[in-house]
């Protein structure tokens, strides 16, 4: 497996080279956004562990980038700890976000956990329709009802998985081994995509308590409660 990392503090990306080559990953490394965006064309990676704040092209921006053309997994990295820089990133497109200083092992952890996720993900079509939805993986498009919605990365994906697997509750599939521990993340993300999608008092994402999320393609007219643990 194939890791690109970018920060540029190289006293980072040389811990994380040594720590990552140690747990035997390939690794290249990136001093800029710009610089990172050129080795993930032409490396094509399996997973990007990316600083936010860089010169250039700062990782939002990277991650926006790499959006259009990819869904190669991406874990942020950045002193900023407050929810709403955390909420952007997600949205953004990254699959995770983890808050300096970290400790190398929880970094291994969810980079094994990202790579599984990817490993065991189940081949989508490229067309799939549920109940009152019709998504298209490749275009990168999403209806209800005949009617379009507009999706961040983040929302269209989580659309994508709850419309492969209707009416099973979902939550560490959605988000990793983070759902259980940071749920105020997912919670964001559903909210929002409950937004674009419910109308009309047709109730699509059922919270099951302590459990997860349930999605009626079909719509229901109630929900069963609200997700605990908050």
């Amino acid at each position: 497996m194939r890791i690109l990392v970018v920060d540029d503090e190289r006293q980072i990306t040389r811990m994380l080279r040594a720590s990552l080559q140690a747990s035997g990953y390939d690794v290249a490394v990136a001093n800029d956004g710009l610089e990172g965006f050129a080795r993930f064309e032409a490396d094509r990676p399996d997973l990007i562990i990316t600083d936010l704040a860089m010169p250039e092209m700062n990782g939002l921006e990277l991650t926006q980038a790499i959006r259009r053309v990819s869904n190669v997994p991406i874990i942020v990295l950045s002193v900023r700890s407050g929810d709403r820089m955390k909420v952007k990133a997600l949205d953004d497109g990254a699959d995770d976000y983890l808050t300096k200083p970290f400790s190398t092992p929880e970094l291994l952890a969810r980079v094994r956990a990202q790579l599984r996720r990817v490993a065991q993900a189940p081949a989508t079509q490229t067309r799939l329709e549920a109940g009152d939805f019709v998504i298209d993986a490749d275009a990168h498009t999403a209806s209800v009802r005949g009617t379009v919605i507009h999706l961040t990365p983040k929302e269209f994906d989580l659309l994508l998985l709850f419309a492969a697997s209707p009416e099973r509750v979902l939550l560490k599939a959605i988000w990793g081994p983070a759902g259980e521990d940071q749920p105020e993340y997912l919670r964001v993300l559903v909210a929002g995509l409950r937004k674009k999608i419910e109308h009309q008092g047709k109730k699509y994402i059922q919270s099951e308590p302590w459990v997860g999320y349930r999605f009626m393609p079909n719509g229901s007219a109630s929900e069963r409660g609200v997700l605990t643990n908050s």
